[in-house]
């Protein structure tokens, strides 16, 4: 997790204002076509294969390479078969391909999944400028609801309405002929020279992506027309192959898939491999282009941060709560961040960090220096900064409901209490329903801060609906470091075992949660027994656990020091991933859109380890919550995290709940 934080915290060094421009020098496509050009550029390509970091996908999204705007079998000036575009896109990690038929989609083209590609069918209308991908119906006839469209070849038409698309073009390989024709002119000459043709062919042999890339350029005009839409509203920028396999000269194929996929590919970031995941992210904005042929982009990120949580490109983010945009690369480069047209921030590195100070969207754009010239290599969606509203706030109502009593600061330790202040609980209790279903929720706060009063709309909330809630406080590092906390936890669960029957509360059906390092806490208690041991109990007292936005591995780096030190075994000793075993009650996990760092990703490899051990487990994705938003959402009756806990608990309480 440390190493994420500074990845999104991480300052940059060097700051300029000016519009987003070409380095000076440039070469010519001719120039870039030289042979010692193309070895000083494939030199370069070699470099930074070995210079680039590889990093673990740490985030909310998987980065799935696809292809847009892609042709096979669907016009006589098309030579390419889709067989062969599968084939290049295996050779090539291409793990989407959105075929653009014209006059289509047609029935016969691919859709689904195929050897493990995802197929999207769609049509290209070259006369209106567009790409369209319909939704297709259970009888496999595309239908006009839902349809994804996309301004194409913007060239062409730089006024163009966008009303009724969700994006747009930004580069595609096919503008670049027609704004700069001189590598198709290089082609065409080697037909009368066969010298030359020959010295070609062995150049395109030896350095085809190099000689396909000489034509490719960045088009400022078109970054325009998408600054300007994107003053208006969201709308999502794509990167088009428009690749047909059709460039075939003296029996050569200058043009075929493989070459094409690996020079642009839109990375699209979703959570699953499915038609709708793709359509979602694409809609969303959840989506950057890439000049692959340069890098493997992978481990790109961009988005901001604050402190109710993560938000990524295509998001909408609040300027509050120390609100900065982030960006990271797994090679240095020259980053340009962008609002409104102009350059507001560029440093030449590996990660940016900017204060924004004016809402609207901000986009970054990435560049390498390869052969004495910059060429653009990542362009970024915006992430939308907009200005807090008082619906950022939602805070729930602190009335109790009439059929919830409550019960407040009740000593939950044998004896003495080492902490009069910490070591109390409240009780949430139902009227009308005896015995009652228990629900001990253990509060969050980095394991350094939190109360058990701020969770009064949380205790109601449960009560009302027939669950006994229970809320302690524990002690709080750095003054009583781990495992003081989980200590604390142990003794708050025992009293409940113990004591709870006098309040109504079911002993047979007692559930632990918590939120974030409440989470943890939960967690660690059901399945490391050491802590319920000494008070003769065990996870069988424990009906189930349920964790929300948790933190489950604690092994890897530093971070939160103070609570668990540096001794990595130690660290180790307290992730509740490393006492993940059979049999143990059933699970609860939660994780949302907008949650802090590295937190997505390990309430997967929690479940993923608990569903290896044979533990029943369930993880619920929470669109559109951050962090602590979700704390705050759910004491709302409709709220899809407090609806998923009750209905685990009736799923798994021997009796019900109403």
């Amino acid at each position: 997790m440390k190493f994420v934080l500074a990845l999104l915290f991480g300052a940059a060094s060097l700051v300029c204002a000016g519009s987003a421009e070409t380095s000076a020098s440039h070469l010519t496509v001719l120039q870039r076509l030289e042979t010692p050009h193309l070895q000083a550029t494939h030199e370069a390509r070699l470099r930074f294969a070995r210079e680039r970091l590889s990093l673990p996908d740490l985030g909310l999204f998987e980065d799935f390479r696809a292809v847009v705007h892609v042709h096979a079998e669907d016009a006589e000036h098309t030579k390419g078969t889709r067989q062969q575009v599968l084939e290049a896109a295996r050779k090539t990690g291409v793990r989407i391909v959105m075929f653009t038929d014209h006059d289509g989609p047609r029935p016969e083209t691919w859709r689904g999944m195929r050897d493990g590609v995802l197929f999207l069918a769609g049509e290209e209308n070259g006369d209106a400028g567009r790409l369209r991908f319909p939704a297709f119906g259970p009888d496999g006839k595309p239908f006009s609801e839902d349809e994804l469209r996309f301004l194409s070849h913007i060239e062409e038409r730089y006024d163009a309405s966008a009303d009724g698309f969700v994006g747009m073009e930004i580069c595609n390989r096919h503008t670049d002929a027609k704004l700069d024709p001189s590598l198709q002119e290089w082609l065409l000459s080697t037909a009368k020279n066969p010298d030359e043709q020959r010295k070609r062919v062995e150049d395109f042999n030896a350095y085809p992506d190099e000689v396909f890339a000489a034509g490719t350029d960045y088009h400022a005009e078109i970054f325009a027309k998408w600054d300007r839409e994107l003053e208006k509203r969201p709308f999502t920028g794509i990167g088009a192959n428009d690749a047909h396999q059709n460039q075939i000269f003296q029996g050569t194929t200058f043009d075929p898939y493989e070459v094409s996929f690996r020079n642009l590919c839109t990375h699209i970031q979703a959570r699953e491999l499915t038609e709708a995941a793709v359509r979602e992210a694409l809609r969303a904005g959840h989506v950057y282009v890439s000049h692959d042929w340069l890098c493997d982009p992978s481990g790109f990120v961009f988005g901001a941060i604050n402190n109710l949580g993560v938000f990524p490109m295509g998001d909408p983010v609040a300027m509050t709560g120390g609100t900065r945009i982030a960006a990271f690369t797994p090679l240095p480069a020259k980053l340009k961040l962008i609002h409104h047209g102009e350059v507001v921030k560029e440093t030449t590195g590996t990660n940016l960090t900017f204060v924004p100070k004016e809402p609207g969207p901000y986009r970054l754009e990435a560049w390498l220096t390869v052969d004495g010239e910059e060429r653009p290599w990542i362009y970024s969606n915006p992430v939308y900064v907009r200005a807090p509203s008082l619906s950022d706030l939602r805070l729930p109502s602190l009335l109790s409901s009439a059929n919830v009593e409550v019960k407040k600061d009740i000593d939950y330790t044998e004896g003495r209490p080492t902490d009069d202040n910490r070591q109390k609980l409240d009780l949430y209790l139902p009227k009308d329903k005896k015995p009652a279903p228990v629900f001990l929720f253990i509060h969050g706060g980095a394991w350094r801060s939190g109360d058990r009063s701020q969770y009064r709309p949380l205790g109601n909330r449960f009560a009302k609906e027939g669950l006994l809630t229970i809320v302690p406080n524990y002690r709080l590092a750095p003054k009583d470091p781990h495992p003081a906390q989980i200590e604390d936890v142990a003794a708050a669960f025992a009293w409940t075992v113990r004591h709870v029957a006098e309040y109504g509360g079911d002993t047979n059906c007692i559930y632990i949660g918590g939120h974030s390092a409440g989470g943890h806490l939960a967690a660690l208690l059901t399945l490391d027994d050491r802590y319920l041991k000494p008070h003769q109990l065990s996870a069988k007292n424990i009906r189930g656990t349920i964790t929300l936005s948790g933190v489950y591995d604690l092994g890897q780096g530093e971070n939160q020091a103070s609570v668990f030190g540096r001794d990595k075994e130690f660290r180790k000793n307290a992730s509740p991933l490393f006492h993940v075993k059979g049999p143990a009650p059933p699970f609860l996990i939660s994780y949302c859109q907008w949650d802090y760092p590295t937190l997505p990703a390990q309430a997967r490899a929690f479940h993923a380890a608990l569903t290896k051990a044979g533990v029943a487990a369930e993880v619920l994705f929470v669109p559109r919550e951050s962090h602590i938003s979700e704390m705050l959402s759910i004491t709302r009756d409709d709220d899809p995290t407090a609806q998923a806990v009750l209905r685990f608990v009736r799923s798994t309480a021997p009796g019900s709940i109403r």
